[in-house]
């Protein structure tokens, strides 16, 4: 009898513990249901149910701002059941966590060390709780961390040029700020086998000429750009995406003039991402999350162990950059994310920090390092609890 791949046990187990904290409950902000049913019928704009969600009205109309890919896996799935969107969510939670076992394998973790980092990812990060609610922003995050966990997974395997794109679409047309780390997957992609001996862990030979892998690229990366054209003209009648910034120009927490994204906003990120305590009250349980979100520092300290990691040094320098330029559009946004346990923003370049922790335990994880495994995790949980059976009961 075939043995079932130790990453699809951990799937299981992130899929099975993510039900237990959604309890079956419906989002309110299912603007991806309404975008899958609007692309079904033919057009772009949404049938709006009211101002509780967030969509932009252009031109009399109204629109998703979001990214739209999550849409697009919905729509097999929305005329056959009723409130899908968290379903969705709750299924790629456990294919992330069956991801990020994978890419530690490939990366040569021990099973005892893989299993507390995948751990973290899905309780001491804010996986879990994004996937647990599966409002329009979450499944976004979900959706995002699933497919850049997969093209990590290819990236340090098989590299096959076509599927690392296309996980890399997936990701980015879930949140737009992974684009910006495409550039780096092609420059793996495309650097010869000589240049890349020191950052292939575990990995198949790819045969592939860059030539080859190149083409395979752009086979996918300009459809997806095309079709993304098209979208754009089908709802602001201009081929870039204008959702944002008008978003911006008319949210109350933006400005009516100048970008979402401006260095003025640092200062606030920076607090925001490090500083911002939880709310200490009166009554039980005595600490609630702070309504702005509490910062990394107290919910997933077990990050730093990513700055512990040295070798494979092309594999680390490249995880390192992919960090930084995902998060530094997200360290001078003008919002942090608002209502919200920890820092959901951060999930955008968690993976590649993820990644980074993986190398630094390969050849042994300390106990100092299990104790802030653990104790994010039991951070993520208290968060987990506290909005599942506290704010949303029902």
């Amino acid at each position: 009898m075939r043995r079932v791949p130790r990453c699809v046990i951990a799937g299981m187990i992130g899929l099975a513990l993510t039900c237990v904290f959604w309890r079956g409950r419906a989002t309110p902000y299912d603007n991806y249901v309404l975008l899958a049913q609007a692309l079904l019928e033919g057009h772009a704009w949404i049938h709006f149910p009211g101002s509780f969600i967030d969509a932009l009205q252009y031109n009399g109309l109204y629109y998703v701002i979001e990214a739209p890919f999550p849409a697009l896996l919905l729509i097999p799935f929305v005329h056959l059941f009723q409130n899908v969107q968290t379903p969705i969510a709750v299924v790629l939670t456990g294919v992330a966590t069956g991801a990020a076992w994978e890419l530690g394998e490939r990366l040569g973790l021990r099973a005892a060390a893989n299993a507390w980092i995948c751990g973290f990812l899905l309780l001491g990060t804010d996986l879990l709780w994004c996937g647990m609610l599966g409002d329009v922003w979450f499944i976004a995050h979900v959706c995002a961390v699933c497919f850049t966990l997969l093209a990590l997974v290819e990236l340090v395997g098989k590299r096959r040029a076509w599927l690392v794109m296309l996980w890399a679409a997936c990701a980015f047309e879930s949140r737009f700020t992974l684009v910006l780390v495409v550039p780096i997957y092609l420059f793996v992609i495309l650097s010869p086998s000589t240049a890349l001996g020191a950052l292939r862990v575990n990995s198949v030979p790819n045969a592939v000429s860059g030539r080859i892998a190149l083409y395979q690229s752009l086979a996918v990366l300009v459809p997806v750009a095309v079709l993304w054209v098209l979208y754009n003209e089908a709802r602001w009648g201009t081929w870039n995406d204008i959702g944002y910034v008008t978003w911006y120009h008319q949210d109350p927490a933006g400005s009516p003039i100048g970008s979402p994204f401006q260095l003025r906003y640092l200062g606030y990120e920076l607090r925001s991402f490090f500083l911002e305590l939880p709310v200490w009250g009166g009554q039980p349980p005595w600490l609630f999350p702070s309504p702005d979100g509490t910062a990394l520092t107290w919910t997933s300290p077990a990050l730093v162990l990513a700055f512990f990691a040295r070798r494979p040094s092309r594999l680390v320098e490249m995880l390192w950059i992919a960090t930084v330029v995902v998060a530094i559009p997200n360290l001078l946004y003008y919002v942090n994310g608002f209502d919200q346990f920890g820092m959901r923003h951060a999930l955008d370049f968690e993976p590649f920090l993820l990644a980074l922790m993986m190398l630094a335990v390969r050849e042994k994880l300390t106990r100092w390092g299990m104790a802030l495994i653990a104790y994010s995790m039991l951070a993520g949980l208290w968060g987990c609890w506290f909005w599942s059976f506290v704010l949303r009961p029902t």
